[in-house]
């Protein structure tokens, strides 16, 4: 393609992307996906698997847009975003967040939105449609996949629901993490093994929630995560 050709393409956009997701296939598919600038005018200047790998990389690289995946080992999207607030908030060059997820959970979205991310979309997303999210958070302006814009005005916007549950917001991002598995039916031991922690841990973290929202036992926590919606 020549450089006539590829600034047609795309329009004369540029936009340097930041890959963070735990699968590494799905990074390398969302990279070969829209990862070829002549044709979209997207640079992925960098990728990361957890939360401590995402924030180094991320303040090495200083992206236009950042693609974070909401469940991250080290404390998930919303652990990243705190973490990279300075960032958010510079004036001369700001990153901006687009959550990419398989999750569509109310919860999962308004959580990132409180962070910071600019937008919400899940893997079901084209790789056109994609590109198009990127810039579009690249210029600030605001992106969700359709079915989840309706969360955040519920959040944010309705004067019928409150936009912050105090119980809720006790809990740590790991916290949640676990409670949300919990009230799913998971054991203690396949929690550990899909969070990346020990059993021990998961303990310690069923313990914290129990404490914190002042509730008994499991049966308990998962009425309690019912009636909020989060399973």
């Amino acid at each position: 393609m020549s450089a006539e050709q590829s600034e047609e393409t795309t329009g004369g956009r540029r936009a340097r992307v930041v890959l963070v997701d735990d699968h590494r296939m799905f990074r390398a598919g969302v990279q070969a996906e829209i990862g070829e600038t002549a044709a979209t005018g997207v640079e992925v200047v960098g990728e990361a698997g957890d939360v401590d790998q995402a924030v180094s990389v991320i303040s090495a690289t200083r992206p236009d847009v950042v693609l974070l995946d909401v469940h991250l080992p080290g404390g998930g999207g919303v652990e990243v975003l705190r973490r990279s607030s300075a960032l958010m908030a510079d004036p001369e060059q700001p990153v901006r967040f687009l959550a990419l997820s398989v999750s569509d959970a109310a919860e999962d979205v308004i959580g990132v939105i409180r962070g910071g991310a600019r937008g919400y979309v899940t893997k079901t997303i084209t790789g056109r449609d994609l590109v198009d999210a990127i810039f579009q958070v690249a210029d600030d302006d605001a992106v969700f996949s359709p079915r989840l814009a309706g969360f955040v005005l519920d959040a944010f916007a309705s004067t019928d629901a409150a936009p912050v549950d105090e119980d809720l917001d006790r809990l740590t991002q790991r916290e949640r993490e676990v409670l949300r598995l919990i009230a799913r039916g998971y054991a203690y031991k396949e929690i550990a093994k899909q969070l990346f922690i020990s059993v021990k841990t998961v303990e310690s973290h069923v313990s914290a929630v129990l404490r914190k929202l002042q509730l008994s036992n499991r049966h308990e926590l998962t009425r309690w995560a019912t009636a909020r919606r989060l399973v």
